[in-house]
């Protein structure tokens, strides 16, 4: 059996060898796997609300979709319920909704601590949000958020 998966290894190094052989270095073939550049839109930091929040909030573009991307380092209340994320207009936002309008809603917290992302529709012109908020929609109360510029 080690004969077979010697043999396999040399094989596909020499087909890839060969492969190369056919194109010189200055006609090869662009790599298939794109390499979509990445430019930040708007970030901030977030800050208490109803408890304690903490992290960065970055809006990204990247191959044409828009992201929001919370770091690492965020963290917040493991007791609240039904935590959603939010693009709000205000920077300061209401510590609850009066209306159930003009915010955008991108779906519920996936975690209470660490790294996530969260796309964001491509209709959503990102320029008219100020801020990214950690809202309980239960309770209806802005547990935490994030000016963004």
């Amino acid at each position: 059996m080690k004969l077979t998966y010697v043999l396999g290894t040399a094989t596909a190094v020499l087909v890839t060898g060969t492969l190369l052989a056919q194109f010189p270095s200055q006609s090869r073939p662009a790599p298939l796997i794109s390499q979509a550049k990445m430019a930040t839109l708007a970030s901030g930091a977030f800050m208490k609300g109803e408890a304690p929040t903490t992290g960065m909030a970055t809006i990204v573009e990247e191959g044409g979709r828009k992201f929001l991307q919370i770091d690492g380092a965020f963290s917040t209340k493991e007791q609240a319920p039904d935590l959603h994320v939010i693009l709000e207009p205000l920077a300061n936002p209401p510590r609850s909704y009066k209306a159930m309008n003009g915010f955008i809603n991108l779906g519920k917290l996936q975690k209470f601590k660490g790294a996530q992302q969260y796309p964001i529709p491509d209709i959503v012109n990102v320029k008219n949000y100020k801020s990214v908020v950690i809202w309980c929609r239960m309770a209806n109360a802005t547990i935490g958020y994030a000016p963004i510029k």
